[in-house]
């Protein structure tokens, strides 16, 4: 019982760490040269649940802008808000999901302790 609980610990632990970087990705949408990052969710040891994250290189759009009075291109953020977005909710529920075990656990536990007691 106690491996499950590391279990979800570590599976909070990388959905957090998953929407942290979909939040970063999010909040440089605007910026010239961004590129965003890739977090992939994986099994580890013993059914924990690790998290890589990767740098994706695609290119950005391209846009122009004026400094003193010559037109510059300039390379913009690789991230699509299409993407990003629509991927939180999964990443969402997933930690509901593993915060409910816990708590459940943990009240299963406090009965237990009440009955023995």
């Amino acid at each position: 019982m106690i491996f499950s609980v590391d279990n979800n610990i570590s599976a909070l632990k990388a959905f957090g760490t998953k929407m942290g970087v979909t939040a970063n990705n999010i909040a440089n949408v605007e910026s010239e040269e961004f590129k965003k990052s890739s977090a992939l969710l994986h099994e580890g040891e013993r059914g924990s649940v690790k998290v890589d994250i990767s740098r994706i290189d695609t290119p950005g759009a391209i846009g122009t802008k004026y400094i003193d009075d010559e037109q510059v291109e300039t390379e913009m953020s690789n991230v699509d808000l299409a993407e990003e977005i629509p991927d939180i909710i999964p990443t969402q529920r997933g930690y509901e999901a593993n915060l409910t075990v816990i708590k459940t656990k943990d009240e299963m536990l406090a009965t237990i302790i009440d009955i023995l007691g």
